[in-house]
């Protein structure tokens, strides 16, 4: 995320960056030492897509701040 965003890493950490997930699971986060988006909790396909092909998760980079 840091790097497509074109920022170093202290500057994710200055700027507040954090990840939002739809629902009240929070399955994706910044990893701390990297800046890597990593999953932060197990997906389980079938209970949250059953019966439907194709499964899409939302998630949101939301930062403080003027880009």
């Amino acid at each position: 995320v840091a790097k497509d965003l074109g920022l170093q890493l202290p500057a994710l950490r200055e700027r507040g960056v954090h990840v939002v997930s739809e629902g009240r699971t929070q399955y994706f986060a910044l990893h701390g030492e990297t800046g890597h988006l990593v999953t932060a909790e197990r997906i389980d396909r079938e209970q949250l897509c059953p019966l439907v092909e194709k499964c899409v998760l939302r998630c949101e980079v939301i930062m403080e701040g003027e880009m």
